[in-house]
């Protein structure tokens, strides 16, 4: 999985969680408003997945210019 799809599924994951929180606190029920704070936290986890895979990428893109150059 790329960078993008790591960062778009992240930001739904994201959103889905906290809509799950507004309805579990709505609604009063503990559980939804956990399992919505779960989900967020899921997001913001593969939001950084995608942040990290885009550096390496983006570091080791910079490397090989430079080894391009040197030949």
């Amino acid at each position: 999985m790329g960078s993008a799809s790591d960062k778009i599924k992240g930001y739904a994951n994201e959103a889905a969680g906290k809509v799950k929180q507004g309805v579990g606190k709505v609604i009063g029920d503990d559980k939804m408003q956990v399992d919505g704070a779960s989900q967020e936290a899921t997001g913001d986890a593969q939001k950084a997945v995608g942040g990290a895979k885009k550096s390496v990428k983006d570091a080791a893109d910079k490397v090989a210019d430079i080894a391009h150059k040197k030949l």
